[in-house]
């Protein structure tokens, strides 16, 4: 009795902590169900994309835990004076490192050591909106690059473009998001710094400031000792999977290589990969591939989407979040174009939009937990501001 209550227990924490992989195989299942495995299996899955996303994943987890981000992000703030300079820094770290060490990892991150520094300023208006902006700006700054973010990963392969045909797709959107992020914290963040200061220290934000402090410290000294030589291997790996994507070195190359400096320098960087990330992948490919075998679903599924890319992948990456929402409508257009931006530009709205958003949300609920409500309340307005703004540059330049 208690082992199956144990098991229950487990299915649920399965399902808490990862819903999307929970819906991809049971999508996966289903579409099993409906056409039974044969030898066509094996062309479902996109090698490259997987082998991809995992040398990336690996020597994220490698740079991270060598501390390279902590290190560059804590010299950051130490030259950043003023409440709203603090704000315009950080949120313009978030955009330019996600463009290379993708959102999610930017978020995992920074917004931990931005909540310890805005806790000196005691605002929690100022923080919510500082973390609101920085989850903006690594969901906009990563969608420039094909390395930014999962989807991009799988729709610059899929699509073939070149690496500078995607670059070019993605510019005017990334400096139109600049310049919005820009005059946001500019104008907005003033006033949020105004409120803090008016309104005093909030004992949650002190409190934060305090663990800051003896966070920095602690930290400091290991970062410091971090010697060149153990940094460079993954950096040369990093440079390999760059010339992958530019497709001058095959992907192959690049997984012996995260595979072997990750067992040489450090396993455990190896171990921080997000497999579950790699499984649901694999399981939207089976679902994708089964449903473009039933003659009847493929049609409805091509027919609801022709001539409307961009606007279905916007609608459905608000429930299924861009990652998922790339790799099923990829299934049924190959109207690349339309399909990148829209779900580049789908990341944004609600807090499932882009699956990375739930990493701030869960750290603000940690350290401000009675500022929940409040920060998704200004997470959720300024995405929809940001979104309904882009898709109206998109009407311009599209």
């Amino acid at each position: 009795m208690g082992a199956m209550v144990r098991r229950r227990l487990d299915v649920r924490e399965v399902v808490r902590k990862d819903p999307v992989l929970v819906v991809a195989l049971v999508l996966a299942a289903l579409s099993c169900a409906a056409v039974p495995p044969d030898a066509e299996y094996l062309t479902y899955v996109d090698l490259r994309t997987l082998g991809m996303l995992f040398s990336l994943m690996a020597v994220m987890a490698g740079l991270s835990r060598l501390g390279v981000f902590s290190a560059a992000c804590r010299r950051l703030l130490a030259v950043a004076r003023g409440p709203r300079r603090l704000c315009l820094a950080l949120v313009l770290l978030a955009f330019f490192s996600s463009m290379l060490i993708t959102n999610d990892v930017a978020l995992v991150t920074f917004v931990p050591l931005a909540l310890l520094a805005l806790g000196a300023v005691g605002s929690e208006r100022l923080t919510c909106f500082t973390v609101a902006m920085m989850t903006i700006a690594a969901n906009l700054g990563s969608m420039f690059t094909p390395v930014g973010n999962p989807q991009n990963l799988y729709l610059h392969a899929a699509s073939h473009l070149s690496l500078p045909g995607f670059l070019a797709l993605m510019l005017p959107y990334t400096l139109g998001a600049l310049a919005l992020l820009v005059a946001a914290v500019l104008v907005c963040g003033r006033r949020a710094a105004a409120a803090g200061s008016a309104g005093g220290k909030d004992p949650a934000a002190s409190a934060s400031a305090s663990a800051g402090a003896g966070t920095r410290a602690a930290v400091a000294p290991q970062a410091a000792r971090v010697p060149v030589a153990r940094i460079l291997p993954w950096l040369a790996v990093f440079a390999c999977a760059l010339l992958s994507v530019a497709r001058v070195v095959p992907f192959e190359v690049t997984v012996v290589a995260a595979v072997a400096v990750g067992l040489a320098a450090d396993r455990g960087a190896l171990a921080h990969v997000d497999y579950a990330l790699l499984v649901t992948f694999v399981a939207f490919f089976v679902f994708v591939g089964n449903m473009g075998r039933v003659p009847a679903v493929d049609a409805f599924i091509a027919q609801m989407v022709s001539g409307h890319e961009l606007a279905v992948a916007v609608g459905a990456s608000q429930v299924l979040s861009n990652v998922p929402a790339a790799i099923l409508l990829s299934g049924f257009t190959n109207a690349w174009p339309a399909l990148i931006v829209g779900t580049n530009l789908g990341g944004l709205g609600t807090l499932i939009a882009s699956m990375a958003s739930l990493i701030s949300y869960k750290q603000v609920a940690l350290v401000l937990p009675r500022a929940k409500g409040r920060y998704l309340a200004l997470f959720t307005a300024w995405n929809v501001a940001f979104l309904a703004a882009l898709l109206a540059l998109h009407l311009v330049v599209g």
